[in-house]
């Protein structure tokens, strides 16, 4: 099972979450690309990093809202959305390039990631963004999406990942972060969720009921309060279960 982390989101003189301790911990790592997060300073120093711990690099692309820390849901045209991905990931391979690493997948952030699960054009437009600048190349995101779907109609590789520290719907999509609980802070329950996740493939809904997601990939955010405790525990657990952590991609 892969562990996946969003990093590299600090900007200037702004630092976002512990890259350093979280790059120990995970298996693969998203890489703000500057829409949302991120500076190239800061994707340099990611990549080197991600090169030094053996750890995989994803592009983590967004719409273009630095202010909104990308989640605020945008209506951009596709083909404008389309040149932005395609901007965002050849930035970041690059800069990927340059140390020595190579970007291996792609994962849509925050109100992009959201959208694409339903909105049929934007998941078209972000497609076509990223196979422009590699038809191969994967993208993660939510089980039984729009995007999936789309991904299959082309012939494209999609991973299905899951959230360890965010509640779900009964149908499977994640409880919007302006209605409380939707974000998971109880390391042990969080830990035990994990290895439900990767052994069982199913997710407990807010509601009781259980959705099949059959992840590839868990994510544990790093902007969450306690994200290095977190992540070592749900690690740890995992471990513990026989699970072996590798990356996907």
């Amino acid at each position: 099972m892969d562990l996946n982390c969003d990093l590299g989101e600090s900007f200037g003189a702004w630092t976002m979450g512990d890259d350093e301790a979280m790059f120990t911990l995970v298996t693969s790592v998203n890489v703000a690309c500057g829409f949302h997060a991120g500076d190239p300073r800061t994707m340099l120093r990611s990549c080197r990093l991600a090169g030094e711990r053996g750890v995989t690099v994803g592009a983590h692309v967004a719409y273009r809202d630095l202010a909104g820390f990308g989640r605020r849901r945008m209506d951009v045209a596709p083909d404008e959305l389309t040149a932005d991905v395609l901007y965002q990931l050849a930035a970041l391979d690059g800069v990927a390039r340059a140390t020595g690493v190579a970007v291996r997948y792609v994962k849509p952030h925050g109100a992009l990631y959201n959208t694409i699960a339903v909105d049929e054009s934007q998941a078209r437009a972000v497609l076509a963004g990223v196979r422009l600048l590699d038809p191969g190349l994967p993208i993660l995101g939510l089980p039984a999406s729009v995007i999936e779907a789309v991904c299959a109609d082309a012939g494209h590789p999609f991973v299905r990942e899951a959230f360890v520290d965010r509640a779900y719907t009964p149908g499977g999509s994640l409880v919007s972060r302006r209605e409380a609980g939707a974000v998971l802070h109880d390391v042990d329950a969080i830990a035990e969720r994990a290895v439900e996740m990767a052994r069982d493939g199913v997710v407990t809904a807010v509601d009781g009921t259980v959705a099949d997601v059959q992840p590839r990939s868990l994510c544990v955010h790093s902007d969450t309060p306690g994200a290095v405790a977190m992540a070592t525990a749900v690690r740890e657990a995992l471990t513990a279960a026989g699970i072996d952590l590798a990356a996907f991609a």
